[in-house]
C-alpha cells in the first residue's frame, strides 16, 4: 500500500514526513512517514518486560481451546513456540517445507547458546549481556527487546536442563561455559559443536507431545506461498503440498512466521540449500514492513569455497576460535609453503595484533572484514580460486601443547572429524583454512514489541523478524533469540491481541481467501508455462554472485547501482526466459526452486536499495566510503540511528521507506572499540 493509503498496522505516524535528502538512492524509493512501536515500553528498564506481561491480558482456558494459531516452521522458535501455545490449550497448526521438523535449520547450528547464568563467576550478569549485544549490533537495535533477550535468557537454560538438553559439563559435573565473539566473559552453554541440534530435539519432543496430545496438527512438506490477510487482519495461509502438488488454504485467528533467515539471497552460504524468503516476503507484498533488509551477517569461521562446483558451504563453528589462533604469512611468497613449515617470527597473528583486548575473539564482522583484507593484500593461503587464494589458517598447534590432543578431541572432535571429511586434511596436524561466508541476517519483518509485525495477527519469530540483533549479531545469539521468542516472548504477547477474540469465522468462499489462493495458482500455473532455456539454479547462482559482489562484505555507491540495474535486468529475463521441468500438480523440486528464486530476486533489488540508502557502516554493513582511518565501520547517528522499514511498492511501483527512530535511554551510544 501506498503512504498515503489506510494504514494496516496500528502503528503511530510522528506526522513529521521524512525529508527526502539529496542521497545515494534519490530516486529507487519514496519517503514515507515516520513510525513508532506501538507498544514499546516505558519505565526502568529493568522491570519493562516484567510489567508488559503483568499488563497484557488474558484468555481463559476453555476460551483458549476455540482459538487457533498457524505457525510457519519448526526450527528452534517455531517448534518452541508450537510446543508452547499448545501446552497452553490453543489449537496450532503447524507447517514446514521440510519431511519432518527435525530437519529445520536450527539443527545445524554448533557453538553453543547464550545466557546471563555467570557460572564462571568473571563478571557477567544480564545488564552485561544486554550491553554486548547492543555494541556488538553496533547501537542499531531496539534496547528494550535487547534486554528483555537478555533478562529471559538464563530461563531458556533452566528449560533445556528440564528438557534433558545434554549440555556439556565440568568436572564437578556442573554446566560448563565457553566464550565466544564480542564478549569478555564466558556465557555460552554447548554441547560440543551440536548444540543447534540437541536444543532443537528438545523444542521437537515437546511440541510432538502436543501433537499426540490433539492441540498441535503438524503439516510437513507443505510451503506458504501466501498470506492470507481479510478485513485488515492476517487470518491464514495458502499453502502447497510438495508432495501431491496441492493447493490448500489454511485459516486461523492469528499467523506466526517463523521460517528463518534469507541467506541464500547470495546462492552460496552455510544454510541449508532449501531455506529461502518464501514465506515472509510474500506477507511482505501483503504489506508488512521488511526491515533492515541489508543487514547481512558474514561468518568468518567457515571453510573456504573449492570450486564453481559448490552449491553452499561449510560453518565451522565459531567456539573455534576459543582455543584456534588465526594467522597468515607476513611475506606473501610464503603463501605456498606448508604452514608447518612457516617459523613463528613470519607469521602475522593479525587478530592479536590489532585487537590485543580481545584478540581472536572480536565480533564475526570485524574478523570476517580482516580476513578479506588481509586475502586482498595477497596473503591468502590455499589453493587459488579465480585470482585469489581465499583462505586464512586457525591453527591449533598451541592449544594441543597446552591441552594435549585429547584435551581438544574432547571438546572439538565431531567439528574436527567434519573437517577432515570434507578436506581431506588432517586439523591436529595442518592448521584448518578458514574465509568468510555468508550465514545469517539480521534483518526481516518489521515487529512490534510484541513481536506482531503492521498487519494485526501476524507475528514473526526468531531469525525471520529484525527486532533484536542491530547490524550485527554476536556468535551464540541465534539459538537465544529462537528459543527467547518461542517459549517465553511470543505466548505472553499474543494472548494480548487474542483477548480480542472472538474474531469473524471465515471459510473459502471470503473473497479474501479465494483472491490469495487463485493469485498462488495463477503464479504456480505462470511459472510452469514460460517454457525458456534458463533452470531456476542458473538464475539463483547469477543473482549470488550479482550479491556477494556488490552487496557483500564491502559495499560502494558505484557497485550498488551497478547491482540494482543488473537485477532488474535479471528479473525479466527470469520472467520470459524460465525453463521448468514438470507439471505443477505433482512433486516437482524444479517448480519449488523457480518461485523460491523470484522472490529472491525481489528481495535482493530492496537488499540493494537499502544498502545504497544507508549510507554509513555499521555492524554487517560496511560502505567503503564510511570508515575510519584504520579501516573500521563509521556510523553516523545523526542520519542513520533508526530501523529502515520499507514497504511494498507494488509492482511497478518504488518502496515506502519508513523510519522508526532509535533512542538509548539505558546505554550511551559510542564508536565501538574492540581495541
Amino acid at each position: 500500500m501506498a503512504s498515503s493509503d489506510k494504514d494496516l498496522s496500528g502503528l503511530h505516524p510522528t506526522n513529521e514526513p521524512s525529508v527526502q535528502k539529496s542521497d545515494d538512492a534519490h530516486g529507487y524509493y519514496v519517503p514515507g512517514d515516520k513510525i513508532v512501536d506501538p507498544v514499546a515500553p516505558t519505565g526502568p528498564i529493568k522491570d519493562r518486560w516484567t510489567q508488559r506481561k503483568f499488563d497484557n491480558r488474558l484468555v481463559n482456558p476453555a476460551n483458549r481451546r476455540k482459538l487457533s494459531v498457524i505457525i510457519v516452521g519448526t526450527g528452534l522458535a517455531g517448534g518452541a513456540a508450537a510446543a508452547t501455545l499448545g501446552e497452553a490449550g490453543y489449537q496450532v497448526k503447524s507447517f514446514c517445507y521440510q519431511d519432518s521438523p527435525r530437519r529445520a535449520h536450527s539443527i545445524a547450528a554448533q557453538g553453543g547458546i547464550n545466557a546471563a547464568k555467570n557460572y564462571k563467576e568473571d563478571g557477567d550478569s544480564i545488564g552485561r549481556l544486554f550491553y554486548d549485544t547492543v555494541k556488538g549490533g553496533d547501537y542499531r537495535s531496539r534496547e528494550s527487546n535487547v534486554y528483555r533477550l537478555a533478562e529471559v535468557s538464563a530461563n531458556i537454560i533452566d528449560q533445556c536442563v528440564a528438557q534433558g538438553v545434554p549440555f556439556a559439563r565440568d568436572y564437578a559435573g556442573l554446566l560448563d561455559n565457553r566464550s565466544f565473539g564480542g564478549v569478555q566473559v564466558s556465557r555460552t552453554f554447548y554441547a560440543r559443536g551440536q548444540t543447534g541440534q540437541q536444543l532443537l530435539i528438545g523444542a521437537y519432543q515437546a511440541m510432538e507431545r502436543q501433537v499426540a496430545a490433539g492441540t498441535v496438527e503438524q503439516f510437513t512438506r507443505h510451503e506458504m506461498l501466501e498470506l492470507i490477510v481479510a478485513d485488515g487482519k492476517a487470518r491464514g495461509i495458502v499453502a502447497r503440498d510438495l508432495v501431491t502438488g496441492e493447493i490448500e488454504t489454511h485459516l486461523a485467528d492469528a499467523v506466526v512466521l517463523a521460517s528463518g533467515g534469507y541467506g541464500n539471497v547470495f546462492f552460496l552460504s552455510t544454510n541449508a540449500m532449501g531455506s529461502n524468503v518464501t514465506a515472509t516476503w510474500r506477507a511482505h507484498r501483503k504489506g508488512a514492513y521488511m526491515a533492515n533488509p541489508c543487514y547481512t551477517q558474514i561468518h568468518p569461521t567457515c571453510i573456504p569455497v573449492s570450486g564453481d562446483h559448490q552449491s553452499k558451504l561449510t560453518l565451522m563453528s565459531e567456539s573455534l576460535r576459543n582455543d584456534g589462533r588465526i594467522w597468515v604469512p607476513k611475506k606473501k611468497e610464503d603463501c605456498d609453503k606448508d604452514p608447518r613449515e612457516i617459523p613463528e617470527e613470519d607469521r602475522d597473528y593479525y587478530l592479536e595484533r590489532i585487537y590485543p583486548s580481545f584478540g581472536n575473539l572480536v565480533p564475526r564482522d570485524i574478523a570476517s572484514r580482516q580476513a578479506k583484507n588481509m586475502c586482498d593484500e595477497g596473503r591468502g593461503v590455499g589453493p587459488k580460486v579465480g585470482d585469489f587464494r581465499r583462505g586464512v589458517y586457525l591453527d591449533f598447534s598451541d592449544a594441543i601443547a597446552r591441552l594435549g590432543e585429547d584435551g581438544i578431541r574432547e571438546k572439538y572432535d565431531n567439528l574436527f572429524d567434519m573437517y577432515e571429511r570434507i578436506t581431506g586434511e588432517n586439523p591436529y596436524e595442518v592448521p584448518m583454512r578458514i574465509y568468510p561466508a555468508v550465514h545469517y541476517v539480521m534483518g526481516g519483518l518489521w515487529v512490534d514489541y510484541h513481536l506482531q509485525s503492521n498487519i494485526p495477527g501476524l507475528f514473526v519469530a526468531g531469525e525471520a523478524n529484525f527486532s533484536d540483533h542491530g547490524a550485527n549479531r554476536l556468535g551464540a545469539s541465534a539459538l537465544m533469540q529462537g528459543l527467547a521468542d518461542g517459549y517465553f516472548v511470543l505466548p505472553n504477547t499474543i494472548r494480548d491481541y487474542l483477548a480480542d477474540a472472538p474474531f469473524d469465522k471465515l471459510d473459502e468462499s471470503h473473497p479474501a481467501v479465494a483472491e490469495a489462493r487463485a493469485d498462488v495458482e495463477g503464479r504456480v500455473q505462470k511459472l510452469v508455462s514460460i517454457n525458456g532455456t534458463r533452470s531456476a539454479d542458473s538464475y539463483h547462482k547469477e543473482l549470488g554472485n550479482i550479491m556477494w559482489e556488490y552487496c557483500g562484505m564491502e559495499r560502494t555507491e558505484e557497485g550498488l547501482r551497478k547491482a540494482i540495474d543488473m537485477i532488474r535486468e535479471l528479473k525479466a529475463d527470469f520472467w520470459s526466459n524460465l525453463k521448468v521441468l514438470g507439471t505443477a500438480d505433482s512433486l516437482n523440486q524444479s517448480l519449488e526452486k523457480a518461485g523460491r528464486v523470484a522472490d529472491f530476486i525481489e528481495l535482493g533489488e530492496l537488499m540493494c536499495i537499502d544498502a545504497l540508502n544507508r549510507r554509513e557502516s555499521c555492524g554487517g554493513h560496511f560502505r567503503a566510503e564510511s570508515q575510519t582511518e584504520d579501516g573500521e565501520a563509521l556510523r553516523h547517528d545523526d542520519e542513520f540511528a533508526y530501523v529502515a522499514a520499507w514497504e511494498w511498492g507494488g509492482e511497478n511501483g518504488q518502496p515506502v521507506l519508513h523510519k522508526e527512530d532509535l533512542i538509548y535511554t539505558a546505554i550511551e551510544m559510542k564508536q565501538r572499540s574492540y581495541k
